[in-house]
């Protein structure tokens, strides 16, 4: 049928398909990270010196976002592990209601990362794909954490609480 011509019984011209896969699971990826950290014990700064990623998210179809997504979680976890507190008074009123008083990382803050890609194709789907943003956030907390107490050693602090901000770092060398 040429362009512009009229087809019989109301029909319309044009080609369409529609596929639908639903796999019996999902695909998680895997990941390990390492912290290399300095910690200011005068001023409880932490100085992120090495950030070290080795990340399985099966076959990777585009590098780009995959590592766009890792960086943007690892951006996330250190955000929780070291800037966000949801604080509130005694009435119940948010005391972080503005970026002045919940601060997130900037790109200055963010640490040079380091990553590399092992590749482990799923099983479970066609393309051999797994998930990849989340092993981007979910370890920055922990990694982080294992760090600072590490630093901390000689004071004999335990990571229990994050943020790990500087005024809670100087209450764990304390002992507050």
């Amino acid at each position: 049928v040429a362009f512009g011509m009229v087809m019989p019984g109301g029909l319309s011209v044009g080609l369409e398909a529609s596929a639908y896969f639903t796999p019996s699971q999902a695909g998680y990826s895997a990941s390990a990270h390492v912290c290399i950290l300095d910690v200011d014990a005068e001023t409880g700064e932490v100085m992120i010196v090495r950030y070290v990623i080795g990340h399985d998210c099966g076959n990777v179809i585009n590098p780009l976002i995959v590592e766009g997504q890792i960086l943007g979680g690892v951006a996330h976890g250190l955000s929780n592990a070291l800037y966000e507190e949801a604080m509130y008074d005694e009435q119940g009123q948010s005391l972080a209601s503005s970026f002045l008083d919940y601060p997130l990382p900037s790109a200055r803050e963010m640490p040079r990362i380091e990553m590399f890609h092992l590749t482990t194709p799923s099983p479970i789907n066609p393309l051999g794909v797994k998930g990849a943003g989340e092993a981007g956030t979910l370890p920055v907390t922990a990694a982080i954490a294992g760090a600072v107490e590490d630093a901390l050693r000689p004071f004999g602090v335990r990571v229990n609480r994050m943020p790990l901000n500087p005024a809670r770092i100087s209450d764990l060398i304390h002992g507050r």
